[in-house]
């Protein structure tokens, strides 16, 4: 499934956005005062992607998004999403291409990832196809858990988890991605997102 993605700092702007598009709005703890790269993201399909600016100061994208575990647990539209969501952006290894650093992601780290991060119930891959406006970036990682508390301890389940996920994310991401963020998910259509418009079937 193809996505646009707008990723900025506004959250009046991206929560008016998805409700409006039926997308999918992101948005960091606003008592966060660690500074990070960004602070909302919306997930939407759209024909006009001008729609989306008021909410991509720090860039757009159009992804392919990759569903590698659903949790278990339904979500009314409109309303938060239950847990919380750490959103990583990825820059591929310098000694890898795009295709060779997400096709890593997609074949040997995800299913690592299910392996190794015993609290993930949500796992959603958003690879980059192009950077249409913004600094080049190859992926976001949305890695969710059920609360707060679950991301702190059960990220991992032990040291083993940890090394083998640090190791492999640092064969196939560079050093320098940005850093992650933890936000609330709002579903405000479905996941994946799908236009609000409709057209006549012949």
């Amino acid at each position: 499934m193809h996505e646009l993605v707008a990723v900025g700092n506004d959250p009046e702007a991206a929560t008016a956005i998805a409700s409006d598009l039926g997308a999918i709005c992101y948005l960091s703890d606003p008592k966060e005062t660690r500074p990070m790269p960004f602070t909302t993201m919306v997930r939407a399909v759209t024909d006009s992607p001008e729609r989306l600016e008021s909410a991509a100061e720090f860039g757009t994208y159009l992804v392919f998004s990759r569903v590698i575990r659903e949790r278990p647990v339904a979500t009314d539209a409109g309303t938060a999403s239950p847990g919380v969501t750490a959103v990583f952006p990825l820059l591929h290894h310098p000694d890898l291409t795009h295709q060779e650093a997400d096709a890593h992601w997609r074949d040997i780290h995800a299913p690592l990832a299910l392996r190794h991060h015993p609290g993930m119930w949500d796992y959603t891959q958003l690879s980059v196809i192009s950077t249409l406006g913004g600094p080049q970036i190859d992926g976001f990682a949305l890695v969710a858990f059920d609360s707060l508390e679950s991301m702190k301890t059960r990220f991992f389940g032990d040291d083993n988890d940890r090394e083998v996920i640090y190791a492999d994310v640092a064969s196939f991401a560079d050093s320098k991605s940005p850093r992650r963020v933890v936000a609330t998910e709002t579903i405000y259509g479905q996941r994946p997102p799908t236009s609000p418009k409709k057209w006549p079937q012949g």
